[in-house]
């Protein structure tokens, strides 16, 4: 690869700055007051700067993901959704040692019969350079003694509306385990007094080998009422999870019209 002199100088440039700073930082006790208070005016001043960087850049990035989004969806696609604490930073960012039905934002719920609910449910940063979400959620597991544990992540209401039995719900999942683990999908629909369910398998995750997956549930296998839904939410299920640890680095729903022969 050619080496281009500008970048990599202003590259060097920019590492020599963090190291001085860094340096300054570890002896600003010892400095006198007035070469403090310049240093200190010196510093608000980039930290400004830094701060209007990242936020460009953040808003950048989401940009692109949206586009990214939008470039491998089915043709008819009328409808997408990605959940809100994958999209922004959410407060608080954990939970841990959950009550079963525990939430962590609006709309995720962890459900469990773990009697010392040794588990810990947290936000995470996303920054791999393939993560389409900025924020992704953690589970760790330990000595887990229940019999189930899953992730109960509430649609919106648009989910519902329009929606038939010639749709198709597209589910794209980005998961990393540490251990080994089966994972599996499960689709509520409330219509009435009745619940409509479509569970499928997830890909086995193997150690530190994360995984990009497309799910779909094709509703024409379900008895819904189309004129009495009510609710819709995803359930995702962990199969012996006993000392484990999840990231779940996407969740992005979609739903195309079916094509008719």
């Amino acid at each position: 690869m050619a080496m281009r002199p500008r970048k990599w100088i202003e590259r060097k440039t920019r590492e020599r700055a963090l190291r001085h700073w860094a340096d300054l930082a570890e002896t600003a006790e010892a400095l006198g007051p007035g070469r403090l208070r310049s240093l200190r005016d010196e510093a608000l001043g980039l930290r400004a700067s830094l701060d209007r960087f990242l936020i460009r850049a953040d808003r950048r990035a989401v940009r692109s993901r949206a586009a990214l989004d939008a470039l491998h969806l089915p043709g008819g696609t009328d409808w997408r959704w990605r959940p809100g604490f994958m999209a922004a930073q959410i407060s608080p960012r954990g939970v841990a040692g959950p009550e079963p039905g525990g939430t962590l934002g609006d709309g995720a719920a962890i459900w469990h019969d773990c009697p010392e609910r040794a588990l810990i449910l947290e936000q995470v940063a996303n920054l791999g350079a393939t993560d389409l979400s900025p924020f992704g959620i953690r589970l760790e597991v330990f000595g887990f003694s229940g019999s189930f544990l899953s992730l109960s992540i509430d649609l919106p209401t648009s989910a519902l509306q329009g929606l038939t039995r010639s749709h198709v719900l597209r589910l794209e999942t980005g998961i990393l385990a540490e251990r080994a683990l089966n994972v599996y999908a499960r689709l509520n629909i409330g219509h009435g007094p009745n619940i409509e369910e479509m569970t499928l398998q997830l890909h086995r995750f193997e150690p530190g080998q994360p995984v990009q997956q497309v799910t779909e549930f094709d509703l024409a296998y379900t008895q819904m009422n189309e004129k009495r839904l009510e609710k819709i939410w995803l359930d995702l299920i962990f199969e012996s999870p006993r000392m484990n640890a999840v990231e779940i680095r996407d969740l992005f729903f979609s739903r195309h019209l079916r094509a008719e022969l």
